[in-house]
């Protein structure tokens, strides 16, 4: 453990986990197996969230705010966490920004900070990805085109503000300056593919690689999903880990156009995915390699099951005067 054994079982703080109960529960069971118990916390900016049903809410401050190490740091002190996860793509960098400030403190299943931070700007990671010779969509850069394309804000996420693009006149309308988009050839014809990925943090060697096709998508993320052995892939997918030296918990996410079979990346999240629960239920349990990890045992590499499929439904929480009243699983 990372300087702080415990009698009394392993603390985890989720950063941003507000609605992560599925995977909350999993590392509660992942944690029995080892012999040890979960105590599960969120950092978060409301008290009235869904993993209030599974986890203590600690409310905290923005994840861009300046003091967000200084009070990060006091919550690790205050309730002697001993991993750090986040969950939402601005807490990637913070949690690996206090792993550095405070190195030994806590376990943290990121790699380095700038290379995180870089991941969520599109353009920036689209051009170290086409610098690392690793495939991606035909990118616009200006001059002659060939149509149709697509515009995704550089910094966006959940697919939120992309833009379709048929025509030069289309770039001037767009709703900000193409430079804050990326704009790279449209494949209406494709298919989409998420891979959850574990790399560990300690020698770098891919425990996971997990492919999955996302057959609904509700608000950005898959809200069914099921998992499929695609030998490119996965050879993609782990070719990307270690040729970009990420670690920890990364989704990566391919495109593969149906006309001439090209398999070229979308974007990488180094982080948890929403979805990264059927590839638990397939047979990757990421979470027991992090808490492995976390307590310096080596994990064994994933054997996992295709044709693994997971639904969402909503479930509605509870709160009176801000305190939970309906629990089901404390």
């Amino acid at each position: 453990m990372y300087d702080r054994p415990s009698s009394t079982g392993l603390r985890i703080l989720m950063l941003g986990g507000a609605k992560r109960v599925s995977m909350a529960r999993m590392f509660r069971q992942a944690a029995r197996k080892l012999g040890s118990e979960a105590h599960i916390f969120s950092y978060e900016l409301s008290a009235t969230v869904p993993i209030a049903t599974c986890a203590e809410v600690i409310i905290g401050s923005k994840f861009s705010d300046p003091d967000i190490l200084d009070h990060l740091h006091h919550t690790v002190e205050q309730y002697g966490i001993d991993i750090i996860i986040p969950f939402v793509d601005p807490a990637v960098g913070v949690a690996a920004a206090y792993r550095d400030r405070h190195p030994g403190t806590v376990f943290v299943p990121v790699g380095d900070k700038d290379g995180a931070e870089l991941m969520f700007d599109k353009c920036r990671s689209a051009a170290m990805f086409a610098s690392a010779g690793l495939p991606i969509p035909a990118t616009y850069t200006g001059g002659d085109v060939t149509m149709p394309l697509i515009a995704k804000p550089r910094n966006g996420s959940a697919s939120k503000g992309i833009q379709p693009i048929d025509s030069l006149a289309d770039i001037a309308r767009l709703p900000m300056p193409a430079d804050n988009y990326l704009i790279q050839e449209r494949i209406d014809e494709r298919e989409e593919i998420s891979v959850d990925c574990y790399v560990s943090v300690h020698d770098g060697d891919v425990l996971a690689a997990v492919t999955r096709r996302r057959l609904e998508v509700t608000g950005g993320e898959a809200s069914r999903t099921a998992t499929f052995h695609d030998a490119d892939a996965e050879t993609l997918a782990a070719d990307t880990l270690c040729t970009l030296g990420l670690r920890g918990a990364v989704t990566i996410q391919l495109l593969r156009d149906k006309r001439d079979g090209r398999l070229m990346i979308m974007e990488i999240n180094p982080r948890l995915g929403g979805g990264a629960v059927c590839a638990v239920h397939a047979g990757a349990d990421i979470p027991m390699m992090i808490l492995q990890e976390a307590c310096r045992q080596k994990p064994q590499r994933a054997v996992w099951d295709a044709d693994v499929e997971i639904t969402r439904y909503m479930q509605e929480v509870t709160f009176k005067n801000g305190q939970l009243i309906t629990d089901s699983d404390k």
